[in-house]
């Protein structure tokens, strides 16, 4: 089980991306395109870098619903690997069984 603080810290990311996505893809927007002028690509970019830094997604790290196990994330079914192999043999993910059974 992840820490507490590390998933709420990693929630709060998630709302401020959330928050900040419709500015961030407009400044983005200006800042790459080629038919405005130097000095207005490079305003944007500087309020771009004014954002806050945890607006970005990249930042964002995947984590397991059930223990926030951030690391053997499987994205189909949003769980670490050892929390799918447990409910896995529990039988309570359907369709899923072992590979030697």
């Amino acid at each position: 089980m992840a820490k507490k603080s590390m998933i709420e810290r990693e929630k709060r990311r998630q709302r401020l991306v959330e928050a900040k996505a419709e500015v961030r893809k407009e400044l983005r927007a200006v800042s790459v395109d080629m038919k405005r002028s130097p000095e207005e690509r490079f305003a944007a970019r500087q309020q771009l870098a004014k954002l806050p830094r945890n607006s970005s997604p990249i930042r964002l790290r995947n984590r397991c619903a059930v223990t926030g196990r951030p690391r053997g994330y499987i994205r189909f079914f949003g769980l670490s690997r050892i929390t799918f192999r447990d409910l896995a043999l529990k039988g309570e993910l359907p369709g899923i069984r072992k590979g030697s059974l």
